[in-house]
């Protein structure tokens, strides 16, 4: 991190006290990635109304991001009109507002509840094809890099991949000439399952085809989703061989956290392990903090992932 990037961080408060301590021995030495902010760390007060998702870059910016990752169902403005069209010209309008304002950059919308992209009902993926281009055409508009789509459907693994590949390879050609890549990220069931994943994105063959690697979403168990973090997962794929084998096709970084000890460490994830890894293929995009924990404030868990990213990424 350069000087000036942390004088701007103290500045707004947005450094915790034992990463300053860190910091101020080593000020000159930067991270090899940049900051962005899943706005999925702020789900628990947008959806309970306590906060406005259009508040989301001011929110950003006060904690010394610079890079915004949207995620499409919290508005519901848009994902609930009748006349969705005209929502998303708002949606679009706004945000781009609110980003130059804040000095903030567009870099991926996480695209959820449109349809699943493997689903055995050819009209209902065909349907979700399209309310995916729609979204794609917002993140072109507001100069995103990625959109990150699910692969969920069909349960059986053939048949998924065989669908994840036809609908993925139809939102790619869409946006090819967008500038624009279509990033997958482990998601729970055969997403999570990575060298399958990988069958499918290698299956593809675009180069604006790939992944999104978070940190903790690795169980690959067949019904429903479970959580590494808790226990609950009866069968995980191993975190760092995954983020390992996503890293060559991947666009963007996601930065998942729960809880942290005395030292402000994950508990579950050793993130100075991951952060080799992502390292190690010569990533030097954004690195999203994407915090999903209960015991602290989404603040504050937002700060401790931040925190631990910068105080890991300087020792690297």
């Amino acid at each position: 991190m350069k000087r000036k990037e942390f004088i701007k961080l103290a500045s707004t408060g947005a450094l915790g006290i034992s990463t300053l301590g860190y910091i101020s021995c080593q000020s000159e030495k930067e991270i090899f990635f940049k900051l962005s902010l899943a706005q999925w760390s702020l789900n628990k007060q947008i959806v309970s109304g306590e906060t406005s998702p259009y508040l989301f870059a001011e929110i950003a910016k006060d904690l010394g991001f610079t890079g915004l990752e949207y995620v499409n169902q919290l508005y519901y403005d848009v994902m609930q009109s009748e006349d969705k069209s005209s929502s998303i010209r708002s949606f679009i309008s706004r945000s781009n507002q609110l980003a130059s304002d804040n000095g903030m950059e567009n870099v991926l919308i996480m695209i959820d509840s449109e349809g699943d992209l493997a689903d055995e009902n050819l009209d209902f993926r065909l349907k979700s094809i399209d309310n995916h281009k729609l979204w794609l055409d917002t993140a072109a508009e507001m100069g995103c890099s990625s959109v990150r789509v699910n692969l969920h459907g069909s349960k059986d693994q053939d048949k998924w991949k065989d669908l994840s590949m036809d609908s993925l390879y139809k939102l790619c050609d869409h946006s090819k000439e967008m500038n624009l890549n279509v990033i997958v990220e482990n998601h729970g069931e055969l997403s999570s399952n990575i060298p399958v994943l990988m069958d499918v994105i290698n299956g593809v063959n675009m180069s604006n085809c790939g992944t999104l690697p978070d940190f903790g979403n690795f169980c690959v168990a067949v019904e429903g989703y479970g959580s590494i973090f808790t226990g609950e997962c009866a069968d995980v794929y191993d975190l760092y061989k995954g983020v390992e084998e996503m890293m060559p096709k991947a666009f963007a970084v996601s930065a998942k956290s729960n809880d942290f000890d005395i030292d402000g460490y994950e508990k579950t994830i050793d993130y100075k392990r991951m952060l080799q890894i992502v390292n190690g293929f010569g990533y030097s995009g954004y690195i999203g903090v994407e915090y999903e924990g209960s015991r602290l404030s989404e603040i504050d868990g937002i700060k401790a992932t931040r925190d631990l990213l910068i105080k890991v990424g300087q020792s690297i």
